[in-house]
């Protein structure tokens, strides 16, 4: 009785410790890129937002339906966007339908920026406060998500749009979206 008692009292903190070293040792080989989303599969949240250049001008989850499009959270105060910007005018000029929301940010400069860096985007939403990309999961900017001809997000891609990550992964998925 007293051996078994020993045996539980040092196996226990081995056990523990071991469990944590598994879980270090896990997150070294994860890709903080890919955050799943629980929205995948499902379709966009429910919003009313104005247009950045026009406030008195309004839309709602309706514009996701009827093509398939890419939908970019993007904001000035974020350097990655900046270097994203010039790739997204590139799909742009493909044909690619692009609705830009621009996230916590300030109106003014949103503008400068779209005027200053040409607007890749048919609609730009402003999401002044944040509350769609809370709805979306939203953990900063850049985020893209692909959103089919339904309404329906079938993927989210966290980072800048690049060439690279575009023809490898984003690509093949918009290609087989409906």
């Amino acid at each position: 009785m007293a051996n078994t008692r020993k045996i539980l009292t040092l196996s226990v903190p081995l056990v523990i410790f071991f469990s944590v070293c598994y879980f270090l040792f896990k997150g070294l080989y994860s890709d903080p890129r890919k955050l799943d989303s629980a929205l995948i599969g499902q379709s966009v949240p429910q919003f009313t937002l104005q247009d950045i250049y026009d406030p008195q001008k309004q839309y709602d989850s309706s514009i996701f339906k009827g093509q398939k499009m890419l939908l970019n959270v993007w904001a000035t105060w974020c350097p990655t966007c900046y270097a994203e910007h010039k790739f997204l005018n590139k799909l742009a000029g493909q044909g690619i339908y692009i609705v830009g929301m621009n996230y916590k940010d300030n109106r003014t400069k949103a503008i400068k920026w779209l005027t200053d860096l040409k607007d890749p985007y048919q609609i730009s939403l402003f999401d002044e406060n944040g509350m769609l990309g809370l709805d979306l999961g939203v953990y900063g900017a850049p985020e893209t998500y692909l959103i089919d001809s339904k309404g329906i997000i079938q993927y989210r891609h966290v980072g800048d749009l690049n060439e690279k990550n575009w023809s490898e992964t984003v690509l093949p998925i918009f290609n087989e979206m409906e």
